[in-house]
């Protein structure tokens, strides 16, 4: 059965029923559900390996799901592929630009797949070359260029076209801070625009400007929710030790503070109370911890915990 085009008078611009991909014995994912408006920037969060990457390619038609269905744009992913692939832009970890041409060169071949006219792609190319300050870099190649002005003109190039739906794989791995600012920057100009974003990322950070995220975990969906919801019901804050008698310190702990979730050389556990003393507790624990810490929690602790134990919807 054909999946709806909309839900309860929303429009729906990625929608996904029971989607799997299986590489023979190797389930990568399993029973994936999406519902994500249009204008969302959604995220989708998990460790290398969980199947991230491979739910792009799902739902960009360039894997065919083993089961399931999914529908793009207003489209099926496997019926109507070439539809889906012209409302869609595509920034993905691997470099889609040719490193034998020119900028100029890699930007006009695009606009010509898409089928943009001379006068319109033009124009299209001058204001993005600007925006990325990469105009006077248009008569060179790739290969003479930094990590983050190719970085740059990937996104250049998935834009081109004015996609409705944009994909982005990692789209900031390698940069260093001034480039990554700059290319999120021109990302949520294009969600003030309408654009839908649907991102993965190693840097949480970036994903806490998301509408909301959900998380991988080896092919399956954990349902997240929105950012700052997520790190509000973690817990007021995260309190982190260090000690050489772990086990010692946690079973110490786990009846006032729950489980510790363990990470090389150090134990954490999540605060619900604000009032919390950890004056007190220091005196308490005295020499049995080298280290104690606490802060507000963040995406990161989130993604941390969720993989754990869970914390979503």
């Amino acid at each position: 059965m054909a999946i709806p085009e909309s839900n309860k008078g929303i429009a729906i611009a990625i929608q996904a029923q029971g989607l799997s991909k299986h590489y023979g014995a190797l389930q990568a994912v399993q029973d994936l559900h999406l519902n994500i408006p249009q204008g969302q920037f959604y995220g989708l969060l998990g460790p290398n390996g969980s199947g991230k990457t491979t739910t792009i390619h799902m739902l960009t038609t360039l894997a065919r799901p083993t089961t399931g269905q999914a529908r793009v744009a207003g489209f099926e992913v496997t019926t109507q592929s070439v539809a889906v692939r012209q409302a869609i832009g595509l920034v993905f970890q691997e470099s889609a630009l040719d490193p034998t041409m020119t900028v100029a060169e890699n930007l006009r071949f695009a606009a010509a797949l898409y089928n943009l006219p001379p006068p319109l792609a033009n124009q299209r190319i001058d204001e993005l070359l600007m925006l990325f300050n990469l105009q006077n870099k248009r008569q060179q190649r790739l290969t003479t260029l930094s990590g983050g002005m190719r970085r740059a003109l990937d996104i250049a190039r998935g834009v081109l076209h004015r996609p409705q739906i944009l994909f982005l794989d990692e789209p900031t791995l390698g940069l260093d801070i001034p480039n990554r600012r700059a290319i999120w920057r021109f990302i949520e100009q294009l969600r003030r625009e309408g654009m839908t974003v649907f991102l993965t990322t190693h840097y949480l950070e970036e994903a806490e400007a998301c509408d909301r995220v959900d998380f991988l975990k080896q092919g399956r969906l954990i349902s997240g929710g929105i950012p700052k919801q997520l790190t509000a019901k973690l817990g007021d804050y995260i309190l982190e030790l260090e000690a050489e008698e772990m086990d010692t310190v946690e079973n110490r702990l786990k009846g006032r503070l729950g489980s510790a979730l363990w990470e090389p050389g150090s134990l954490s556990f999540r605060v619900t109370d604000p009032q919390f003393s950890f004056a007190s507790l220091q005196e308490e624990l005295g020499n049995t911890v080298s280290a104690m810490r606490w802060r507000r929690p963040n995406l990161n602790d989130v993604f941390l915990w969720t993989l754990n134990d869970g914390v979503g919807d």
